[in-house]
């Protein structure tokens, strides 16, 4: 449970590698999902950074996509009446530049209804001041008060593995008053084309996902569960039963698959069906009794 949001089960899909929805349903059963994170939107339109934009790097993705979106009126008029079809919850990714911009967001969603929950994307690595907010503890909880103030919806804040201690600002989102903490966000990196000594990206650098970044990712979320007491949401790598019982065990309580969605669409639905035979090797009934229980 994420403040009042309850999920069927722990397994959603991160928001930037599921589209809008649509796009899967033909080869996944949406009703099964515990949650869809759609991409990220912005209050006004993003044309995203220049191409190009993604390249495939060993045991990972480098994308430099930029928050490319239409902005919160195209989705909450001409998206959102879709996701409201849908038998799972709605969770809508949003990037603010700064606190004024949160008081409209929360104005904006006051208006309708249809979404579960928020996952504020306060650590966007290829985007200009992309991660201020997840790099400094009291700016991290500013903002999640700002907008914690302005909405009833449970509040999940997305942080940035590209900063020091993320426990401090995940100390900051939940005194601002956060649900819940989805960790982690890509880590900043770069892929060289050396012979014409350019990088391979059009923005120059950009956020490393899949497998390469598990190990940080479960770093990452123990620190978070020993710094916090709200649950957390883990993402960073995940695509197989394995993958998502070592983030369970590590202290999150539910999981987000990302960057498998592109190789592997069916990943989620490999992974629900292989969780109870899992839990009963630990003999647990559910989750919630294996939630941090690693021993380190």
């Amino acid at each position: 449970m994420f403040g009042s949001l309850i999920l069927k089960n722990p397994v959603l899909v991160a928001s930037g590698t599921f589209g809008y929805a649509r796009e899967m349903e033909g080869v996944v059963d949406l009703s099964r999902l515990g949650g869809i994170i759609p991409k990220t939107v912005t209050l006004t339109p993003r044309p995203g950074n220049i191409p190009p934009r993604t390249v495939e790097t060993a045991s990972g993705l480098l994308n430099s996509i930029g928050l490319d979106n239409d902005g919160i009126d195209e989705f909450l008029y001409n998206k959102l009446p879709y996701f409201k079809t849908l038998d799972t919850k709605i969770i809508l990714s949003i990037a603010a530049k700064n606190t004024e911009e949160c008081l409209i967001f929360g104005e904006k969603l006051g208006l309708v209804t249809g979404i579960d929950a928020v996952e504020l994307n306060l650590s966007c690595p290829n985007v200009s001041g992309g991660v201020d907010f997840a790099t400094d503890p009291k700016l991290c909880e500013k903002i999640v008060s700002t907008f914690r103030h302005v909405t009833l919806l449970p509040v999940l804040v997305k942080l940035s593995p590209n900063i020091g201690n993320i426990g401090d600002v995940a100390c900051g989102a939940e005194q601002g008053g956060a649900d819940g903490i989805s960790a982690i966000n890509t880590c900043l990196g770069l892929a060289v084309d050396w012979r014409q000594r350019r990088s391979r990206l059009g923005n120059g650098f950009g956020g490393l996902s899949g497998p390469a970044i598990k190990p940080i990712a479960l770093r990452c979320v123990r620190q978070i569960f020993k710094a916090v007491k709200i649950p957390i949401l883990g993402i960073g790598g995940i695509e197989t039963i394995d993958d998502a019982m070592e983030f369970f065990v590590t202290g999150a309580s539910a999981v987000q698959i990302g960057t498998a969605n592109f190789y592997n669409p069916t990943a989620t639905t490999q992974l629900l069906n292989a969780l109870p035979i899992a839990l009963s090797e630990l003999g647990a009934k559910n989750v919630a009794e294996i939630i941090g229980t690693l021993e380190l």
